[in-house]
């Protein structure tokens, strides 16, 4: 088995659809980012990768390349987890937190939790989807941004 810790941050952003868990949240703005933003499936993408020691999210989708613009966060997911398969590992599960002051998300954290276990190729009950706020501290609390945390477990794959 191999554990791995992720953890992204965007900035808010006028303009742009707020994408978490690969799920459009009715919002009045979105986060910023090269890509969709999605700063929930970044985070897990990073524990990935950080569980089968290869860098970060940034390092192999990198936001200099045109090829990733406004990308959809779930396809990068799906393609590190492929590169989990291609050596030898499945997920087991994840444990994610988004920290954000607003929108509230509990509406819509059973339909992220459903297109991430897609996305991971797990059943729905390995993934933990937590919200909460920064208390109104920090860049977070101040409502300039998101942030999100999380952990992952892999194990070797049959394949």
């Amino acid at each position: 088995m191999r554990i791995g810790f992720g953890y992204d941050v965007h900035r808010f952003a006028e303009g742009r659809p707020l994408v978490l868990g690969g799920v459009v949240i009715p919002s009045g703005r979105g986060l910023d980012g090269h890509s969709d933003a999605d700063v929930l499936l970044h985070a897990i993408a990073d524990a990935v990768l950080g569980a089968l020691a290869l860098g970060d999210i940034g390092s192999h989708f990198p936001d200099t390349d045109p090829a990733w613009k406004g990308a959809d966060s779930v396809r990068l997911l799906e393609a590190v987890v492929a590169l989990a398969g291609d050596r030898g590992w499945a997920v087991s599960n994840v444990d994610a937190t988004l920290v954000m002051e607003a929108p509230k998300i509990r509406p819509w954290v059973d339909a992220m939790r459903e297109r991430t276990a897609e996305a991971l190729g797990v059943a729905t009950g390995e993934v933990s989807i937590k919200a909460t706020t920064s208390e109104r501290m920090g860049f977070v609390g101040t409502g300039e941004g998101a942030a999100a945390y999380a952990v992952v477990l892999l194990h070797r794959s049959n394949g």
